[in-house]
């Protein structure tokens, strides 16, 4: 909790840490890359808009920040550390993205405190199905910032496409 306090999203604020043999090997959370305008300061045009354009949960595809479990894994490999048996702590449960990288990345275990959920959960199932390779642990403790960390997601919208714009 006290990584994602660094945090740059107009959206969910996440935050990830990485431990292998006990010791903290990296740490990450969501905002735009490095050198680039934060969220907060209009950085990411999805961000920016996400009330007007987008459906909530949908677009990553045109969202240029990076999600707390990458920039973990990123930060990583940056410095030459090895991921692979770890375990990953992280404050909302890895989307479909990430969760295939962490798959990739080899890492063992996850622990999530909030639960994450495509907006239509029923017309994902290759999430459900990366969700099911993962060894996934909920974990129950109190977060204090629950709401200033993950805002209510407003309820879909029917009125858009594919991609999560909205349709004229």
């Amino acid at each position: 909790m006290a990584v994602r306090e660094r945090a740059n999203c107009k959206g969910s604020r996440v935050g990830a840490v990485i431990i292998r043999d006990g010791r903290i090997i990296s740490t990450g959370y969501n905002g735009t890359p490095e050198g680039m305008p934060n969220c907060l300061d209009g950085g990411c045009h999805r961000c920016a808009n996400r009330e007007k354009l987008y459906v909530s949960g949908t677009a990553y595809d045109i969202c240029i920040c990076v999600h707390a479990e990458q920039n973990a894994i990123l930060s990583a490999a940056r410095f030459g550390i090895s991921v692979e048996g770890s375990t990953l702590y992280t404050t909302t449960r890895p989307c479909f993205g990430c969760s295939k990288e962490i798959l990739q990345a080899k890492i063992s275990t996850v622990f999530y405190l909030h639960d994450w959920v495509p907006p239509n959960p029923d017309t994902h199932p290759e999430y459900k199905r990366l969700q099911v390779e993962l060894d996934l642990r909920h974990i129950e403790i109190d977060d204090p910032k629950k709401d200033w960390a993950a805002p209510k997601r407003p309820p879909a919208r029917p009125t858009t496409d594919e991609h999560g714009f909205q349709e004229s």
